[in-house]
């Protein structure tokens, strides 16, 4: 007698489909590029923000690309923090909110929270969108300051978490009596490709919101610490003499000068009073030791053989 056939193998278990959305965003561009170049990215914004401010050109310095790297860890762990808190949140509430609907009895109710997820979500993606063309507030009645123009790309954030999870949602709801088999998951080919394509949108969006966010936080911190700096009275800076062979021409206040005269052995004239800005390799970056924030200017020394620098880490050459 003839061995009965083997019982047909279970199908594997299905996947949600953010698992596809990963996958092929694995193929095209590898984790470890994708965090380094933002890291990169980030610390250029960094460091141009900041020398701006202090009245250095950040393009004479010529950070190596280690270098950069370096400045990023500092401007990106308070967003990082918060965008993983937040994430975390944000997953737990929507996951539990997304349990309790699966259940068969609450199926009139998820189909309600779909619509309504989805219209808040593309609302706040409607209304947002004018941050991305022009560099002004969406409510006027917000006065301008950094933590005020973060605003309007987190609701723009915010609406795209709500209306991706509201694809989500549709992507495993209950099937209709008769649609076929499955307590929790809809049919293939039921117009699943629409949702499929939406969702990815909104993803995309989603990271082009918080990228556009932590761009624009980074710059303002940038900007905050250079600013400072200069009101702490530039620490950690070196205090210099400057000898050279022509006078030089300048508006910094409180340097003193002194004329050694012909016998000054080549370099002639003395300059008191400056301390070390910024250091490029053609070019040496100086400010008033006793400038601040609203009298301060910077002066631009070329690095060559018409004159030479006296570093002094104490006030001695400050004048």
């Amino acid at each position: 007698m003839p061995a009965p056939p083997p019982p047909p193998e279970a199908p594997p278990p299905s996947r949600p489909a953010a698992w596809g959305y990963l996958e092929k965003a694995a193929f095209i561009v590898a984790p470890g590029t994708v965090v380094v170049g933002l890291l990169y990215y980030i610390g250029s914004v960094y460091a141009k923000a900041y020398y701006t401010t202090l009245g250095v050109l950040p393009e004479d310095l010529g950070f190596s690309f280690q270098g950069t790297l370096a400045n990023s860890p500092s401007a990106l762990f308070l967003p990082l923090w918060l965008l993983l808190v937040g994430a975390l949140v944000v997953v737990l509430l929507l996951g539990w909110v997304g349990r309790r609907l699966a259940m068969p009895e609450h199926a009139a109710r998820r189909r309600t929270v779909i619509r309504g997820l989805l219209a808040a979500g593309l609302i706040m993606l409607v209304l947002g969108v004018p941050v991305f063309f022009e560099n002004r507030l969406l409510l006027p009645v917000l006065n301008r300051s950094s933590v005020h123009e973060l605003v309007p790309a987190l609701v723009m954030a915010l609406g795209a978490t709500l209306a991706f999870f509201a694809v989500l949602l549709r992507l495993g709801q209950t099937p209709e009596p008769g649609h076929g088999p499955g307590p929790h998951t809809r049919p293939p080919g039921s117009g699943d490709r629409p949702w499929l394509a939406g969702g990815a949108l909104l993803l995309g969006v989603l990271t082009l919101c918080l990228l556009f966010d932590m761009v624009r936080y980074v710059e303002a911190l940038g900007r905050g610490n250079a600013m400072s700096f200069v009101r702490d009275g530039y620490p950690g800076t070196s205090y210099v003499v400057v000898h050279s062979r022509a006078p030089l021409t300048h508006n910094a206040p409180d340097i003193s000068l002194i004329d050694h005269g012909p016998e000054g052995e080549g370099y002639r004239y003395e300059y008191r009073g400056f301390r070390v800005l910024a250091k490029a390799p053609s070019r040496f970056y100086l400010v008033s030791s006793t400038s601040r924030w609203a009298d301060r200017l910077v002066v631009a020394l070329r690095d060559n053989d018409g004159l030479w620098v006296e570093i002094s880490s104490s006030a001695v050459g400050g004048g």
